[in-house]
C-alpha cells in the first residue's frame, strides 16, 4: 500500500466515529508498510479522521467493491 492508495478500515476503532467498512487515503507509509497515517473525509471532503493504523487494520479496496453512505452525524 502507498501514499494516496484507497483504503478500507478492518475494524471499528473504539473512541472514534470510524467503523469497519470506511474507505479512507493514506497519506503517510511508515516503517516500510508497518504503519499509515490515514484521512477519512465525508462525500463533500470534509476530513473526519486522521488517524495513524497499523497494517493489519487496513486492507486495499478490492475492483469488485462499490462505495456506500453512512451518516455520521448520528
Amino acid at each position: 500500500m502507498n501514499e494516496f492508495d484507497l483504503v478500507v478500515l478492518q475494524e471499528d476503532l473504539a473512541g472514534s466515529q470510524l467503523k469497519a467498512g470506511d474507505v479512507g487515503t493514506i497519506l503517510t507509509v511508515y516503517n516500510g508498510g508497518k504503519a499509515f497515517e490515514v484521512e477519512f473525509v465525508t462525500l463533500t471532503g470534509e476530513a473526519v479522521a486522521i488517524e495513524t493504523l497499523l497494517a493489519h487494520q487496513i486492507r486495499e479496496v478490492r475492483d469488485s467493491e462499490i462505495m456506500a453512505v453512512r451518516d455520521i452525524s448520528q
